[in-house]
């Protein structure tokens, strides 16, 4: 099925002019909701979940919420074989995966909807540079994942860190071993901005592209080894990386560090994408931003669930986890606990008229 472009502001002038009151204040939910709700995916989303959790509780305490962090590709696997009820992925259901929606949801399929909005941090371990934040052009980056620059005092690296003493050091690039959505926005990122550097376009299992480096599983293994080698750097979810260096990337001739207000600006410039069905919402991120204060390397991490369920006890579940998950006190939860950039006022009443086509199966 063909892939569907929608530019977000067109969007953005249609719920104008929409009615209805979806998305606000603390979400949609039915009081003395009961039940257990089971989740599985990208590890990026571990620490936001742990407050979406907490806070869906407060407002739902007949209600758990489970989660296995076990990667993107192992979320969106185990959801699609009937093995939990909704997904975390850092990348959206791809139109093939779509359609295996169909046999595990019913005819309306699965959709995929942005919770989670974060940059992802390229984080080093490089104490001789002290407290000197390293910039790093997309070219730079590229040749770094790509084994093509591989001692720190390269001439590319001083070239982008005038008057820095760099190490006469060997680099060890670490990336995800496993199935990643991680990976797959940072070589989205590498594939966009450096393409004649990084030639393997966007890829969530590292082997499908230039190979070398050190491998790690999951999200805490990358930071994790990042921590245990000097010369060592890596890509993950800035909530993870602690105390890391994580360096400043070029954009629009300049360079700019993470925050979630310098990723959050993205979005707005990203056009809308669907994998199947009317009701989904994923983003095609723009990497190469004109504005010099815009984070390009955001990670945009999704809630893939089915639109029809066998219950009704489920489809309510599902309905009201998600509502408030979207919702303003939903983000916020996960702002604090993650430190993501909300999603904005537009996107989130979308979103929550998707949310509201869950239904449950006839007959």
């Amino acid at each position: 099925m063909p892939t569907r472009r929608i530019p977000l502001i067109a969007i953005v002038a249609l719920l104008a002019v929409a009615c209805g009151t979806a998305g606000g204040g603390t979400g949609s939910t039915a009081p003395g909701l009961a039940g257990t709700l089971v989740g599985a995916g990208a590890s990026s989303q571990a620490a936001a979940m742990d407050g979406w959790k907490a806070g869906f509780a407060e407002v739902e305490p007949g209600v758990t919420v489970e989660y296995d962090p076990i990667g993107s590709g192992g979320g969106r696997s185990t959801f699609l074989a009937g093995g939990s009820d909704f997904a975390g992925s850092d990348s959206p259901l791809k139109a093939e995966e779509f359609e295996q929606s169909l046999d595990r949801c019913g005819p309306l399929g699965a959709i995929s909807v942005p919770h989670y909005i974060s940059p992802i941090a390229i984080a080093y371990n490089l104490p001789s540079v002290g407290d000197t934040v390293l910039q790093l052009s997309p070219e730079t980056v590229a040749g770094i994942f790509a084994n093509q620059i591989v001692n720190w005092n390269d001439p590319k690296i001083a070239a982008d860190n005038p008057g820095v003493d760099l190490p006469d050091l060997a680099i060890n690039p670490v990336h995800r071993s496993d199935e990643s959505g991680t990976s797959a926005n940072f070589t989205d990122y590498l594939a966009q901005a450096a393409p004649a550097v990084w030639t393997w376009g966007s890829i969530e299992v590292w082997d499908e592209g230039p190979g070398g480096g050190e491998g790690a599983d999951g999200t805490s293994g990358v930071v994790a080894a990042i921590r245990a080698g000097e010369g060592s750097i890596g890509y993950a979810d800035a909530s993870q990386i602690g105390d890391l260096p994580a360096a400043a990337v070029g954009v629009g001739g300049g360079f700019v560090r993470f925050s979630p207000e310098a990723a959050g600006r993205i979005v707005d410039s990203s056009e809308r994408v669907s994998s199947g069905s009317e009701w989904d919402y994923a983003i095609e991120v723009n990497r190469t931003p004109d504005n010099p204060d815009t984070y390009p390397i955001a990670l945009v991490s999704y809630h893939i669930f089915c639109l029809e369920y066998e219950d009704q006890a489920k489809a309510d579940l599902v309905k009201a986890f998600m509502g408030w998950v979207g919702s303003e006190d939903g983000q916020a939860a996960a702002a604090a606990s993650a430190g993501s950039a909300p999603i904005s006022d537009a996107v989130r009443d979308a979103i929550a008229r998707s949310i509201d086509q869950v239904t449950v199966a006839d007959g």
